[in-house]
Parts: structure tokens; sequence; C-alpha cells
């Protein structure tokens, strides 16, 4: 009983058109998204790339790649830079600012005179502040 006729050649066009497919919805995404991240590009003029891209696929893809690859570029790294600077923000909120050496020896004086911890751990404390 044979359940499938397939040679080599068979295999290696599907994983081929497969392969292109694949590449073709990468660019395609990343072009919507690239679109829709523009703020100074008007609402009716992406509604036409969004047309042509339905209408034209590949064509389009390949116009618009050429046209506006280069600001496509810039505003992927003006994205990454914004959540770059998002996630150091969030850190510094999360983790404090810790203050000057002179706030973070004071909050060591404190908690040395609470009793929370001893001469020992004041000492590194007061190390590590200073330097």
């Amino acid at each position: 009983m044979i359940l499938a006729d397939v040679n080599l050649g068979e295999i290696l066009w599907t994983t081929l058109v497969i392969f292109f497919m694949i590449m073709y919805f990468m660019i395609l995404f990343s072009i919507l998204g690239d679109l829709f991240r523009d703020h100074e590009e008007s609402g009716w003029a992406k509604a036409v790339w969004v047309i042509f891209l339905i209408i034209f696929p590949f064509l389009t893809a390949l116009i618009y790649l050429i046209v506006r690859g280069n600001g496509m570029a810039k505003r992927n790294l003006k994205a990454q830079a914004d959540a770059q600077q998002q996630f150091n923000d969030y850190v510094q909120q999360v983790a404090g600012s810790g203050g000057s050496p002179a706030d973070q020896i004071a909050q060591a004086k404190q908690l040395l005179d609470s009793g929370a911890i001893d001469q020992a751990e004041y000492d590194a404390l007061k190390a590590k502040a200073l330097g």
C-alpha cells in the first residue's frame, strides 16, 4: 500500500515555496507595523497603502521598501530607543536612586542606631556608599 508518491524534487520545491511565503509574511507584517507606527503619515495615505498591499501585494511591498525603507529603519530605531528609555526609567523607579553617598550613610546610621544592623554591617554599607 503506497500512501504518497512524492519525490525529492517536490519536497525541495514545497520547502522553497514555504520559505518564501514565510519571508513574504514577515516583510508584510513589518510594513504594516511600520505603517501604523508612523505618526507623520495621514490616515488616508495609510489606507491607500493597505489597499494596494491587498490588491498588488508583491509590487506594493517592493515599492514601499524602496520609497520608505530609510524612514522605516529610523522609526524602528526610535521605537527601540523609546522602549529602552522606558525600561531604564522603570528600573530606576523600582530600584530607587539610592540618593547621594551622604544620604546612604545617614540611612545606614539610622539602621545602626535602631539596632537593625551591627557595626560591621554599618562599616560595609559606609564603604560601599563611599566607594
